[in-house]
């Protein structure tokens, strides 16, 4: 019989003995069952498989629309839709903000038409849809709707989810618009108009897969995801909805790593501790009990080193997500390390899933790992250390107060500093990365997409919209959404399907609300002393702060590097890494805030005095915005200034980008002990050279 959940006094004191567990463990031994160790449904994947889908998206609605009917026809069961940034961060492809990113990341949505074109050929009445936006959420939304409307789909006809998960963006994925409070009355307005008009859509998709991808502990993930959860619950009951009208179409959305017993025991945790979450909050119906998620496989182990071994990762990945009892799966694409995903590698990564359903048998037992002593004591384990966590959240005031202080984000850098001193010291092993080192990289083929034309088909498209709209109406529906945010009586998507309908652009619809909310802007805070913690007698190591050591007492101080993000590219896993690795070996070192124009970096550069800038680039943004920045400093009259590219970069682009005057170029994987004796040779050498 499994050991009954541990508690320990400081729950008790702050929740008292609402929880009643006392047979539930007993119980959950058969899934469908409180508190749902095995599963969220008495019968699981024995009758209904999970579904797959493929998260894709990118340059125009139209090439989008081509690639998700091969999907679908080849085995794809729902749709997961990917946003360009500038989408995400609420701009409209003619933006100046938005030029660098137009279709780079996902597919570029600006209007109605463009949703329209999205879906061509596809009965948005039979095929489910997931879409992860956040900040630009009440656009995306309005635009689905009307755009099913004209197909002839009534709204309760939709099956879905829309992400609207904006907690997680200030901790890590940073395509936020809005501030926290604000944002989250936009989270609890959508959860409220779906509650009451799409009853077969989730309106809401809580993730922890941005936070494992951010470098988040196991421990973590869950508990930031589930305490974000309880925050959405409590924002929508402040709407007048009961826990038992949302419980039951709330989901969750969980990172798979390579580490898999972690894995499959987080799935089985984080239904044991929702249930008690939403019994703590008073749900009768054990549909607003179960926990239901959908897994996608890892884009941060996914290398670019020897890229196929990622055919392998996935495979383990989706195993464990699988074998963890998820709803739904995605499984990444082996080059997705590299570019967006060919349709070859897409097959690939879809295929991995179409195996494990009709050839590996993992659909007929039910939770075929249940009762193994190993994978039930790390469940416990987990879930006693994510409670804690949950409970020191309650205790500050619930997580929103939470996020606020910055205390999650804090934390997640924290551990995503550990884990990169610990891949650099060997200690972490990454095949290909710090052991079995392949010396003959291969070259996989990529996808191409010549985003000039992308971003010229957006404008013109645009410009035509604008044309043949009614200008009148549009700003009359315009000017309701803006009376609807002030004064709070109509509900804001209610009013931005209307603005959709009558032609309001994207950026339009989020520009009006930045005019009553404002734009969120936080101030980057690094971290220091994790990395040299962990690699503190590497001879590599203290190689690099001797050489820095000595290069500072040459020239009476540290020698200066402005780390900067450009774009509206909001990853900055890497960049946060990056500055506490050469904080810790001897650098003074600068974060520009995120979402910088290249004559903004200048200027920093300029004032600060910096002797080197490093430009991290996820999402192919560096271009367009590296010359761009090379050509300030130039006009600035700091052409002296070294300049450092780090981040996904194409090896079709290196000279070109050597040509507008990179001087370091680092790849994914690069050891940071590694870049910082890099740095400092090209330190070193213009000494030489003076």
């Amino acid at each position: 019989m499994v050991p009954p959940v541990k508690r320990k006094g400081t729950h008790d004191e702050l929740l008292g003995s609402v929880f009643e567990e006392q047979a539930s463990w007993h119980q959950g031994m058969i899934a469908g069952k409180s508190p749902f160790l095995r599963g969220p449904y008495l019968s699981m994947y024995v009758q209904k498989p999970w579904t797959i889908r493929q998260y894709s998206g990118f340059s125009t609605a139209a090439q989008s629309n081509e690639f998700y009917k091969k999907n679908l026809a080849a085995g794809q069961t729902g749709l997961s839709i990917a946003f360009d940034l500038p989408t995400h961060r609420g701009y409209d492809s003619d933006a100046d903000e938005a030029v660098a990113d137009v279709g780079k990341a996902g597919v570029a949505i600006d209007t109605l038409d463009d949703m329209c074109a999205l879906f061509e050929g596809i009965d948005m009445g039979q095929v489910s849809v997931s879409m992860t936006m956040n900040g630009a959420v009440l656009p995306i939304m309005a635009f689905y709707i009307a755009a099913a409307q004209r197909q002839g789909v009534e709204e309760h006809q939709l099956r879905g989810t829309i992400q609207n998960d904006i907690l997680k963006e200030f901790m890590v994925r940073n395509t936020y618009i809005y501030p926290p409070e604000a944002s989250m009355e936009v989270v609890a307005q959508v959860m409220e108009y779906c509650t009451h008009k799409m009853p077969l859509f989730n309106s809401i998709s809580i993730s922890g897969y941005h936070l494992q991808e951010a470098g988040a502990s196991t421990a973590q993930e869950l508990a930031y995801t589930l305490a974000d959860g309880w925050a959405y619950v409590r924002a929508a009951q402040e709407k007048g909805l009961s826990v038992d009208d949302i419980g039951p179409r709330l989901s969750f959305f969980w990172g798979i790593s390579m580490r898999s017993i972690d894995e499959i025991a987080k799935l089985r945790a984080a239904r044991v501790l929702w249930c008690r979450i939403m019994k703590l909050m008073g749900a009768k119906n054990e549909k607003s009990w179960a926990l239901k998620t959908h897994a996608q496989t890892s884009g941060w182990s996914l290398t670019a080193q020897w890229p196929k071994n990622n055919l392998t990762r996935t495979a383990v990945e989706a195993i464990s997500a699988v074998l963890g009892g998820t709803q739904s799966l995605h499984t990444n694409s082996f080059d997705e390390a590299l570019a967006l995903p060919t349709d070859d590698s897409a097959r690939w990564a879809r295929n991995t899933q179409i195996y494990l359903q009709g050839e590996a048998g993992l659909t007929r037992p039910i939770d075929p790992l249940g009762g193994s002593y190993l994978l039930e004591e790390k469940t416990l384990s987990l879930i006693d250390e994510a409670w804690e966590i949950i409970t020191e959240i309650e205790q500050q005031g619930g997580m929103t107060q939470y996020v606020l202080a910055g205390t999650p984000k804090k934390s997640i850098l924290k551990a995503a500093a550990k884990t990169q001193a610990q891949i650099d010291a060997g200690t972490y092993p990454i095949v290909g990365v710090n052991e079995f080192i392949a010396h003959e990289l291969e070259k996989p083929h990529l996808r191409y997409i010549h985003l000039d034309e992308v971003l010229e088909n957006q404008c013109n498209r645009l410009k035509e919209h604008k044309l043949k709209r009614d200008s009148a109406l549009c700003a009359q529906s315009l000017t309701a959404l803006k009376k609807a945010a002030l004064d709070k009586k109509t509900n804001l998507l209610e009013a931005s399907v209307v603005a959709a309908q009558n032609g309001a652009t994207l950026g339009e619809i989020s520009e009006v609300l930045v005019q009553v909310f404002g734009r969120y802007q936080p101030e980057p805070t690094g971290v220091t002393g994790v990395y040299q913690a962990e690699l503190k007698t590497q001879a590599s190591f203290i190689r690099s702060v001797s050489t820095g050591e000595s290069w500072a007492k040459k020239n009476g101080r540290k020698p200066k590097i402005l780390l900067a993000k450009m774009g509206q590219d909001g990853h900055d896993r890497g960049l946060y890494a990056v500055a506490a690795a050469l904080s810790d070996q001897g650098f003074e070192v600068k974060m520009t805030p995120l979402f910088q124009t290249p004559e903004q970096v200048g200027y920093m550069v300029q004032n600060w005095g910096a002797d080197l800038v490093s430009i991290s680039s996820m999402t192919n943004g560096h271009g367009a915005l590296v010359p761009a920045l090379c050509q300030w400093l130039k006009k600035l009259g700091l052409g002296h200034v070294k300049v450092i590219l780090g981040g996904i970069i194409p090896e079709s682009d290196i000279d070109s980008m050597k040509a507008h005057g990179v001087d370091l170029i680092f790849g994914p994987g690069t050891d940071l002990t590694s870049a910082a004796q890099d740095i400092y040779r090209l330190l070193n050498e213009d000494i030489k050279n003076d």
